[in-house]
């Protein structure tokens, strides 16, 4: 049974960094591209960014340039790095296992204007 398990998240000012980690459980990680997804309320669930078992990486537009996604296969480890935080990045964010449409239970990320 595959599991992902979001920490990293939290309140923080506009101009600030988080860092975003999702733990994956499962033999299917390594060959398995993974994404951030973020929600709001009222709003349907957006891709923020994915990458791929051999490391290409996409973005949305509005957070290129700021967070940078990465993943650790040996520990079944994806990250998001969000620097230059905006207000409009508060959101819930998802980790999810792309082919295999695992999702995680969601960290609140709470930006001040």
């Amino acid at each position: 049974q595959v599991q992902l398990v979001e920490s990293g998240g939290g309140f923080v000012q506009a101009g600030g960094s988080l860092r975003l980690s999702c733990a994956a459980s499962g033999s299917i990680f390594s060959i398995s591209a993974m994404g951030w997804y973020r929600q709001t309320p009222g709003k349907q669930r957006e891709l923020v960014a994915d990458i791929g078992r051999f490391g290409t990486r996409n973005y949305v537009d509005s957070v290129k340039g700021r967070f940078t996604i990465s993943r650790d296969n040996a520990k079944n480890m994806v990250y998001l790095q969000m620097n230059n935080l905006r207000h409009e990045d508060t959101a819930v964010y998802y980790c999810r296992n792309i082919p295999y449409d695992y999702w995680g239970q969601g960290t609140q990320v709470t930006v001040s204007s």
